[in-house]
């Protein structure tokens, strides 16, 4: 059961980073989704892509760190 809580903690983001490069994909195209302009759909699609990539890069991260897996100069002192 834990996995799968874990499983869903990591699916979220990511699909919320999917989002983000769909939509930032898609003001390159042309296609409009009801943003008020398409840099504001574009800057809604970085804001998600950044905030996406970042909480799996972090759990990925600190999953490492957990079993030392990184560098020297990354690990706890």
């Amino acid at each position: 059961m834990q996995r799968l809580i874990a499983l869903l903690i990591m699916v979220i983001p990511g699909i919320a980073g999917v989002v983000g490069i769909k939509l930032m994909r898609d003001v390159l195209f042309g296609i409009y989704y009801g943003f008020g302009a398409l840099w504001l759909q574009f800057a809604a699609g970085f804001i998600l892509f950044v905030c996406g990539l970042s909480f799996v890069a972090g759990f990925v991260f600190y999953r490492d760190r957990k079993r030392n897996k990184v560098q020297t100069r990354f690990q706890k002192k």
